[in-house]
């Protein structure tokens, strides 16, 4: 299936921290890991760019959401993992309930039944 560019399928501001938090709740990985579960998750109509996957890494990691190590990947080449902190968790959980009061608010503005 091939992805487009298209400005549809540009991932709105933030959300990518919240999917690679989300991501590495099932385990450490390295950044090729991390963006093919985002894809794989997605039905593949998110792409993860290297271009925004590893700043987004780097400022998870600054803000003490993640840590790393060196290790080895599947093909057993070095590769760098990385992995939830304590205060990742708490953060995803903060994330993930302002991402379900926005899309429920966005919902709303479009007509949208909810749930009461």
């Amino acid at each position: 299936m091939r992805k487009s560019s298209e400005p549809q399928n540009e991932m709105l501001k933030g959300t990518l921290d919240m999917m690679i938090l989300r991501t590495l709740v099932g385990g450490d990985a390295h950044g090729h890991t991390i963006a093919k579960i985002i894809e794989r998750t997605s039905e593949d109509l998110l792409e993860v760019e290297q271009g925004s996957l590893y700043p987004g890494l780097h400022r998870l990691e600054d803000r003490g959401w993640v840590s790393s190590y060196w290790g080895a990947s599947e093909n057993n080449r070095k590769a760098k993992f990385y992995r939830l902190t304590a205060e990742g968790r708490k953060q995803l959980v903060r994330e993930t309930s302002r991402w379900r009061q926005m899309t429920r608010a966005i919902g709303l503005v479009m007509g949208e039944e909810t749930q009461g």
